[in-house]
């Protein structure tokens, strides 16, 4: 009779209890949730131009680009050029930032047209996207 009891008592203590593991999952999910930025993509493929003096933007909040066909993209889809600020500047917040990824055969004209617009529209910051050269 007592062998029974100690079988019985061996297989209770067997089991682990997953619900605090769990619990733990679920915070750092809500963790990763809340601290992740969101950023919204250009949309268009561009190829960037070359610099040795580039260096990265965290604080993005919103990418534009410009193809080599002089179109605008903001957000996935085709913005007329003299729109850009007004478009732009309801999707950023006060201080999240823009970038602009202008195609290495995109007219000079079209770009600084751009970011006229985004600083009369009262986006501060903007920035110029580019790739690290080797020295």
């Amino acid at each position: 009779m007592r062998r029974r009891r100690t079988l019985a008592a061996e297989g209770d203590a067997g089991e682990v209890n997953l619900t605090p593991m769990l619990d733990v999952v679920f915070i750092m999910l809500i963790f990763f949730i809340v601290t992740t930025s969101f950023v919204k993509e250009s949309g268009v493929e561009i190829q960037r131009p070359e610099s040795s003096a580039a260096s990265p933007q965290p604080d993005a909040q919103l990418m534009v680009a410009i193809t080599p066909e002089g179109a605008v993209w903001v957000d996935g889809r085709p913005v007329d050029a003299h729109r850009v600020g007004e478009e732009v500047a309801a999707l950023v917040s006060g201080d999240g930032g823009v970038v602009i990824q202008a195609d290495r055969e995109a007219t000079t004209g079209l770009l600084i047209e751009v970011m006229d617009r985004l600083r009369k529209a009262g986006v501060e910051q903007v920035a110029v996207a580019a790739m690290r050269s080797a020295p």
